[in-house]
């Protein structure tokens, strides 16, 4: 009788979210600490603002050196050096004495989660059978929200016997265990894992399309670079990962303020509402891996599991955001806002799985270079609504405005070919 295949694939992708989780932890924890740290250290609005935004900058600008370092030295090294820092960073974060200390800790926090999902996908690509690619990283993105909604329920409750400085402090302990642990018992192939049996092996290295086979012996670093920055479809990668970013953004900023100027909803509802929104985020993304990977297994047409299920989804949340602008109803307006929320990530998963798809054996570097773009979106969407806001007093045409950027990202995944690899010639 044939052995069945074992399942230690899934044990990796744990690991894989299980540091999502803790990283998102570490960071959104800061948020909710933020008016407690700034009152006990005598700080200024404007220089909590600096200091939780350092984070960002670090954050976006090193997604492609990381990725870089995780393709060269492996997921094993890269992510347990990561989660060494970004904890090394929480604990400065918590012993912290003024404002300076707190930027160098989040500039820390920035450098070292930036590599956290391009070695993520990297691991994946290697792990991960083609028809349970998608499904891996919308588990691997849930992971991140799960991580932020731990945050902003446990933290404000910790923080009552231990104090912030306490808590961060607390929240580096399991990063530092994570490492250790991961370092000493994480493999970056399956045909290096002794728990791996020969029907599993089959199974993974099946879901190794030809042209990511061929592409780790074609390419000089020198030729894989220009390849990834002359290419359309990683032109549009970026764009569709720019508009999804900034459309999170508001959801994640300054939605709880838009409720309040145009549906008078109070600050203690919004703030309810807006974790209802973020709620859509997550069980998207869990539900888009699903329906992907479902899309690919019935059609095998692997086109339309990716750039027609991205441009389907970011077009429905377009018109969910527009019909919106339609509704006085505080609640109808905020069932639509969710279910917009909810197409939006949808669409999350298949953007992560296309830059396995065509990277290659340069997926850190292509997934670093997509998500950089989306977050240097982030980073200026708060601001540029800020200033909408300031220009008109019709805080409704942020709607418009974010139908449209919802739009544009449909548009960006028509043209995505998930179907080469970066570094294949042509004519293979």
């Amino acid at each position: 009788m044939t052995a069945r295949p074992t399942t230690y694939r899934y044990r990796t992708l744990g690991w894989l979210t299980f540091a999502a989780a803790l990283a998102y932890l570490c960071r959104n924890a800061v948020g909710v600490a933020e008016s407690t740290i700034r009152e006990d250290l005598g700080l200024t609005l404007e220089q909590s603002g600096w200091f939780m935004g350092a984070f960002f900058w670090t954050y976006a600008l090193f997604q492609v050196p990381s990725g870089w370092l995780s393709q060269h030295y492996g997921t094993r090294i890269a992510l347990t050096g990561f989660a060494l820092a970004w904890s090394v960073a929480t604990i400065g974060l918590g012993v912290a004495p003024g404002f300076w200390l707190l930027i160098v800790a989040q500039l820390l926090m920035g450098v070292a989660q930036a590599g956290i999902f391009p070695a993520s996908c990297n691991s994946i690509g290697h792990w991960m059978p083609l028809a349970q690619r998608s499904l891996a990283c919308g588990i691997l993105a849930a992971g991140m929200q799960v991580g932020a909604i731990t945050a902003g329920a446990l933290t404000g409750e910790l923080m009552i016997p231990f104090g912030w400085r306490g808590v961060f402090i607390l929240y580096a302990v399991p990063g530092l265990l994570w490492a250790a642990t991961f370092a000493a018992r994480f493999r970056d192939w399956p045909e290096q894992s002794p728990g791996v049996n020969d029907q599993e092996l089959e199974l993974i290295l099946a879901g190794r399309g030809e042209d990511e086979l061929e592409s780790q012996h074609e390419m000089s670093e020198l030729a894989a670079w220009r390849a990834i920055a002359t290419s359309p479809v990683i032109w549009m990668l970026c764009g569709q990962q720019i508009c999804r970013a900034a459309g999170y953004m508001f959801f994640a900023s300054w939605f709880p303020t838009f409720l309040q100027e145009t549906r008078g909803v109070s600050v203690r509802d919004s703030g309810y509402l807006q974790g209802l929104v973020l709620t859509g985020t997550l069980t998207g993304a869990i539900s888009g891996g699903t329906l992907t990977d479902w899309i690919w297994l019935k059609t095998g047409n692997l086109r339309l599991s990716r750039s027609g299920v991205g441009a389907a989804f970011l077009g429905g949340c377009a018109v969910l955001i527009l019909c919106a602008w339609f509704v006085k109803s505080a609640v109808l307006a905020v069932v639509l806002l969710t279910a917009g929320a909810f197409f939006a990530a949808l669409a999350g998963p298949c953007a992560f799985a296309t830059t396995i798809d065509i990277g290659g054996t340069r997926v850190p570097q292509v997934f670093g270079l997509m998500n950089m773009s989306g977050n240097f979106a982030a980073a200026a969407c708060p601001v540029l609504v800020g200033m909408l806001f300031r220009w008109t007093a019709n805080w409704n045409l942020v709607l418009l405005l974010f139908a449209g950027v919802y739009f544009t990202g449909a548009i960006c995944w028509a043209f995505v070919n998930p179907q080469r690899t970066i570094g294949v010639s042509s004519n293979h």
